[in-house]
């Protein structure tokens, strides 16, 4: 009964919605996984999941009058499938009119299929227990999800916009097999009107697809399709800044909203942030736009569409659905001028640190509590180690506290530096004075000699510890993870250092990125004291790990509570945070144990550890990074961590080698500045 589907109203909505206006829509779940929202995620009440755009038609209005018809036997055709259709983001251009259907497998004389009028009944369960075909608790219904020999194939018909056709699907739970999938095919094929694909909402139903023989469509090609993923929403008013290489990100103001051809590795305060390639969700750009509070989205081609705003100053309203962007008033940009030179204040309580000594910290002796000591990285570390999770190592190492960096500091004149520093003419106006005067700063910290007692300490610690192994050498401020100030990617990391020498140059480049341009100019936005930052300085054991990424252990952008986000790419981390390529990412739903594939990863190199020291780019033998195994023992490790941190959301840089899991950082998950 399939024929070609004819052009619907709303398709034709579709395409020319999105450059009216400059307003293009998605919502924030169907963007992130390609599907209606469920009533089971977030508690809601069903109406309230269905988008209303201000002065848009009810869904019921768009689609015209209603079937009073439970259920319809056959689609026919469009009319038919609008009279029973229920529609979510109605009016936008990922508007999804669907329509649940049942399968009746031990139907006499065969088996039967119902489509049900969706906006009369928004569950399966309801149309089935009105119509007296199932009976029992929540038992009853969940064999439907569950066993191979099952009554009922519960599933959804819907329009996909991405693809400008209709798909079928299923609750990423449901424990799909072959013959099941064939049968509803063959079902939907025989009493509907037009061509179906089937959308694969769990990499276990892609597993089942291709067993089955039928070609799935999955959800990270659907999301590779989206043109708008919103990340933070919020309003910004500013002068829009379109940035085609990343070295014009230093003379960017904190009035400017950015349009970013390319993502660079980290990014001063801005009012606003739009990227055109799509990169991981915490990348470090998407994670300071979180910590700033200010709108971000990937939105594609935002170059050419925004290319006749370039240098004006325009009002950017981002929601989860929606942006739109509109010329600013003279009141407006007097105000966005006037609240850029505000700046907010860190409470004191929240960078105190202790400087008192200077001994070097092993991890096994450190917990969550000596972060006044070691900052927040070294001492999170500390009590992941002693938490001794089953199946987790985290790689030895020892802190060098604040009190080292103060000292080195004092010898250094590190005071009188800075105060001549700022009292050239130019510093705080001219951001090209600042650039300039902290990268003068930076090198004399970096070519200072060591105190000779503090360098044969440093030696025997690395040598008797860690027997002279390659190290990491990372950041451990006192201006990292506080509330509302996440400080993610402003500070050195030096990978796999090798050799005594190496080992001191490093950690004064270490001490030096304190004063990292972008990490100055953070410091300055929020207003955290210059002259109060510290650094420790974390010596981590080099591994070569076969796949390293992010974990958040709660879905970053906030639609599914009870999912973890994880980030991978082969090789080590350093390219998952930087957000110049897509990464693997997945989310893993607690609830039902599905592993769903937003997208795959991008490279076609990995970064390997080089024997001399340092790291070396080889070929990438297999793209795919994660399995559903190593989704769910990471899942495992998150939960575990988020525990330990008193159920706080927790952001995690992880490795694995083979089966082992290895934990880098764990850090708390910062969703917004507070003004």
């Amino acid at each position: 009964m399939a024929s070609t589907c004819p052009g619907f109203a709303w398709r034709a909505a579709w395409r020319s919605a999105g450059t009216l206006a400059l307003m293009l829509a998605a919502s924030s779940a169907s963007a992130q996984l390609a599907r209606k929202p469920s009533m089971y995620e977030d508690g809601r009440a069903p109406q309230e999941l269905i988008a209303k755009p201000a002065g848009s038609q009810s869904p019921a209005q768009a689609m015209g009058n209603r079937s009073s018809q439970p259920y319809a036997a056959d689609l026919p055709s469009q009319a038919a499938f609008e009279q029973l259709a229920r529609v979510y983001n109605a009016g936008t251009p990922l508007a999804q009119p669907h329509v649940i259907f049942v399968i009746d497998r031990q139907a006499q004389p065969a088996a039967r299929l119902y489509f049900i009028n969706t906006p009369r009944y928004q569950l399966h369960d309801r149309f089935l227990r009105e119509q007296g075909l199932l009976r029992g608790g929540k038992d009853a219904l969940n064999r439907n999800y569950r066993d191979a020999g099952r009554r009922f194939i519960l599933g959804t018909l819907s329009w996909q916009p991405q693809i400008d056709g209709f798909v079928y699907e299923f609750w990423e739970g449901d424990q799909l097999t072959a013959p099941l999938l064939r049968e509803t095919e063959a079902q939907l094929r025989s009493h509907f009107f037009a061509p179906v694909q089937f959308k694969a909402n769990a990499s276990a139903h892609e597993q089942v697809a291709a067993a089955a023989g039928i070609r799935a469509v999955t959800q990270s090609a659907l999301i590779g399709q989206q043109h708008f993923l919103p990340l933070n929403p919020g309003q910004a008013v500013g002068r829009l800044r379109l940035v085609d290489d990343v070295e014009q990100v230093h003379d960017l103001q904190p009035s400017d909203i950015v349009v970013l051809r390319l993502v660079p590795i980290t990014l001063r305060p801005v009012a606003g942030v739009l990227t055109e390639q799509p990169s991981t969700m915490v990348s470090h750009v998407n994670l300071l736009a979180k910590g700033w509070g200010v709108p971000n989205a990937y939105l594609r081609d935002a170059s050419q569409l925004l290319a006749a705003h370039n240098g004006q100053w325009v009002q950017l309203t981002m929601s989860a659905k929606d942006y739109h962007l509109r010329a600013a008033t003279d009141a407006e940009r007097e105000q966005a001028l006037a609240r850029s030179n505000i700046k907010r204040s860190i409470t004191g309580a929240s960078i105190h640190k202790d400087i008192r000594s200077t001994t070097l910290q092993p991890l096994a002796a450190l917990r969550a509590a000596h972060r006044r000591q070691c900052g927040a990285k070294a001492a999170n570390l500390g009590e992941v180690r002693h938490a001794g999770i089953a199946g987790v190592r985290v790689p030895d190492g020892f802190c060098l506290p604040f009190g080292a960096y103060a000292s080195a500091m004092q010898r250094f004149g590190l005071a009188e530096k800075m105060a001549r520093m700022q009292q050239q003419p130019g510093f705080d106006s001219d951001a090209a004075v600042r650039r300039s005067a902290l990268a003068a700063l930076r090198a004399e910290i970096e070519q200072m000699p060591l105190e000779a007692s503090f360098a044969r300490s440093l030696q025997a610690r690395w040598a008797s510890q860690l027997q002279q192994a390659g190290v990491f050498v990372r950041s451990s401020s006192s201006s990292e993870d506080l509330p509302g100030f996440s400080g993610a990617g402003l500070y050195t990391t030096v990978p796999n250092v090798k050799g005594e020498a190496a080992l001191q140059d490093a950690v004064r480049k270490v001490w030096a990125s304190v004063f990292n341009f972008e990490a100055w100019e953070a410091r300055r936005a929020a207003g955290i004291a210059q002259d109060e930052v510290a650094m420790a300085v974390l010596v981590q054991k080099a591994v070569d790990s076969d796949a390293s990424g992010v974990m958040v252990t709660r879905d970053p952008l906030g639609n599914a509570p009870h999912s973890v986000f994880i980030a991978a790419k082969r090789g080590i981390g350093i390219r998952v945070v930087e957000g110049r390529r897509v990464a693997e990412q997945v989310l893993y739903s607690r609830r039902s144990q599905a592993v769903q594939v937003l997208s795959r990863s991008a490279e076609d190199t990995e970064l390997r550890l080089a024997p001399g020291g340092g790291v070396q780019e080889v070929a990438v033998a297999q793209r795919q990074v994660l399995s559903d195994a190593l989704v769910k023992r990471l899942a495992a490790t998150g939960a575990a961590i988020e525990k330990q941190f008193g159920g706080r959301t927790q952001d995690i840089e992880w490795a694995a080698i083979g089966d082992q899991i290895l934990v880098l950082q764990s850090r708390p998950f910062v969703q917004a500045a507070k003004p």
